[in-house]
């Protein structure tokens, strides 16, 4: 069934008002018709299960036929710090751990990033990357739309992750995996976690030692060096699967 998203000023207690570009995706590329069911996500961990009553301008009406609980968000928030990369590699990077369960990704101008982006640009690739994010929540059922920031620097990306609960930054030079899986089981449900992931030449040791002095811990991921759009993909694997076991066994510590 067709899943969409819908902003909560919308959502009333038996109707849904859809509006914006999912309008004419609605009603002329997908063709639907009154009395056609689509999903509804609100952004509330719900879905609404809903019968299209009309196209009215640039709106479609929707009755709501029943609410369900939906128990897809994983219990903390993982926010990905990533390193701009060359070419389109940040378009799979963003459907990947959207799809894994990312609360936030930021784009980070790191040293050794190639990638140079005036505001122009930086608003376009932006408003492209969440595009993206849209689409992979709602192909994988996901309940909110994880939001792509802006690029930020390295400096403004560790000022916003100060705050954060646990702050992970996989390095090449980090040795033994003791120090990775103590920091993976640290992370709990209503926890908040910041991961910084460098581009494809790496951190500059500069950059290590900001983000060791800001709280951040550097982790090994193991015996091989990856590229820099699987780095992050293995960190939010490991979170995801850790939150999901600790979720189903209901267990915290």
């Amino acid at each position: 069934m067709y899943r969409f998203f819908g902003r909560s000023e919308n959502i009333s207690d038996k109707e849904i008002t859809i509006d914006g570009g999912d309008v004419n995706h609605i009603r002329n590329v997908l063709r639907m018709k009154p009395g056609d069911r689509l999903t509804v996500s609100g952004g509330d961990n719900a879905d609404y299960l809903c019968e299209i009553r009309e196209f009215a301008d640039d709106k479609v009406i929707l009755g709501i036929v029943k609410k369900s609980e939906a128990d897809r968000e994983l219990g903390a928030k993982i926010y990905l710090f990533q390193g701009l990369p060359k070419s389109d590699k940040m378009e799979l990077i963003v459907q990947k751990c959207v799809e894994l369960g990312v609360y936030e990704i930021v784009p980070v101008a790191m040293s050794r990033c190639v990638v140079k982006l005036d505001k122009k640009r930086s608003e376009a690739k932006t408003a492209r990357w969440q595009a993206i994010s849209e689409s992979a929540a709602k192909q994988s059922g996901r309940t909110v739309i994880p939001r792509v920031r802006e690029p930020m620097t390295f400096g403004q990306a560790l000022e916003y992750a100060s705050e954060m609960d646990v702050k992970l930054i996989p390095y090449e030079l980090a040795r033994g995996m003791e120090a990775a899986k103590a920091a993976v089981e640290s992370v709990h449900a209503g926890m908040s976690v910041a991961v910084f992931i460098g581009p494809e030449g790496g951190f500059e040791a500069e950059e290590v030692d900001a983000a060791r002095e800001s709280g951040a811990l550097p982790i090994s991921l193991g015996r091989r060096i990856l590229r820099t759009e699987t780095a992050g993909l293995a960190v939010m694997s490991v979170l995801m699967y850790h939150l999901e076991q600790e979720n189903t066994n209901g267990s915290v510590s």
